[in-house]
């Protein structure tokens, strides 16, 4: 009879195997793409998805209609429980991924204390890392949306929160130094600036109504590759993915960079940081080292590193080149990765499907109207260096 009770408390203490699946779902590399669109999308866009060798989807809601102000969250000013409407849309939304065979990772944009910039007005709302009485409000939001969702099939990892930056407006140029990043840490440790402290609030409030679900901690400075360097420590759960995401060099990579008179190029010098660099395969190879460099020097397992974003603007003449370096780094780093962004609906820019060309006027027609978006996409040179290695993993 003992050694009965004694496996009944075991069996209750230790995860679901449901939750032991989900841990393992990242062990080996898993590669997909961002779902960033402002109608919920069907069961056609996963299963193009997942038809082109995807396993994940990094899903966010904020674009979708909501029921009050903010999609789920009702108001991000004074969160006071789920919208019942929303979680349902979600819910539906989550069951046609599941169907297409893809994995989830929920990614909100907003929280309670920040609202998402282009949900506000343009303007960055960094209420959040002022008041701690928001990470209160946070992490309650969390502690009932895992409740909702962590028997869900294809719900892998939930990622607290799309591309915090504590560190603006907050006394910390982006792109410092790592010495100047830890003296940074240092003075405001403690402080409701304080990234990696509020993630260990937000898990814990998870870790009440889901002890198994992994979680995913985005670095600062809008999850920045460098911006790992200051993190005295890994978290203290041991479910945790690690999550920057690859733009560098914005300033070339980026939409505005097709309105200069004289785009700048890649390879070579674009302004970064408060100066300028040559930026080559090399040089990206030494920037994403970074973050690996540093979850190596934390004990973090290089199969808890993911790339969540990377891209760049398709019609620039060297978006191949670019994307084919960034991959061909993260892939000897066997580094998880998910592309910025699979048929996004309210912007074409890294929509790599389209070519290098305009984008048909339908498009926009249907985004003013808020009806699906009628463009079909086929598979593109713009888009090979991703869909090739989708395929690989079929």
């Amino acid at each position: 009879m003992r050694s009965i009770l004694v496996a009944f408390a075991l069996a209750a203490a230790a995860p679901q195997a449901h939750a032991a699946d989900l841990i393992h779902f990242w062990d080996a590399p898993q590669h997909g793409g961002n779902s960033f669109n402002r109608l919920p999308p069907t069961q056609a866009y996963f299963d193009a998805l997942r038809g082109y060798g995807a396993s994940w989807v990094r899903l966010s809601y904020d674009k979708w209609k909501p029921e009050k102000r903010d999609f789920l969250i009702g108001t991000v000013d004074k969160y006071e429980g789920l919208v019942a409407a929303d979680v349902a849309t979600l819910k539906a939304v989550l069951d046609r991924a599941d169907k297409a065979g893809l994995k989830v990772v929920i990614a909100p944009l907003s929280l309670p204390g920040m609202r998402w910039a282009q949900n506000n007005d343009k303007k960055f709302d960094g209420r959040l890392w002022q008041d701690k009485a928001y990470w209160e409000q946070a992490a309650a939001f969390w502690r009932d949306l895992a409740a909702e969702l962590k028997d869900h099939p294809a719900v892998a990892a939930y990622n607290i929160v799309n591309e915090p930056a504590p560190e603006k407006e907050g006394g910390l140029a982006e792109h410092a130094s790592i010495a100047e990043m830890r003296s940074w840490y240092t003075n405001n440790a403690g402080s409701a600036r304080d990234l990696p402290e509020f993630y260990q609030t937000v898990i814990k409030a998870i870790r009440e109504v889901d002890p198994a679900t992994p979680v995913m901690a985005d670095a600062g400075w809008y999850a920045a590759a460098d911006a790992f360097s200051y993190w005295p420590a890994k978290l203290t759960d041991e479910r945790v993915l690690y999550s920057f995401h690859m733009y560098e060099p914005y300033a070339a990579t980026s939409a505005p960079n097709m309105k200069r008179e004289k785009p700048y190029r890649y390879p070579g010098k674009v302004p970064y940081g408060e100066g300028e660099e040559k930026w080559d395969a090399e040089r990206v190879r030494a920037y994403l080292d970074q973050p690996v460099e540093w979850a190596d020097s934390r004990g973090i397992a290089r199969n808890r590193v993911v790339a969540g974003e990377f891209g760049c603007m398709r019609r620039l003449p060297f978006c191949k080149q670019y994307l084919e370096d960034v991959l061909t780094n993260l892939d000897e780093d066997k580094l998880h990765w998910a592309f910025y962004s699979f048929r996004e609906d309210a912007w074409d820019g890294m929509d790599y499907e389209l070519g290098a060309g305009k984008v048909n006027w339908k498009y926009w027609e249907a985004m003013d109207n808020n009806e699906p978006d009628p463009v079909k996409r086929k598979s593109t040179t713009e888009f090979e260096p991703i869909s090739r290695r989708l395929a690989a993993g079929k």
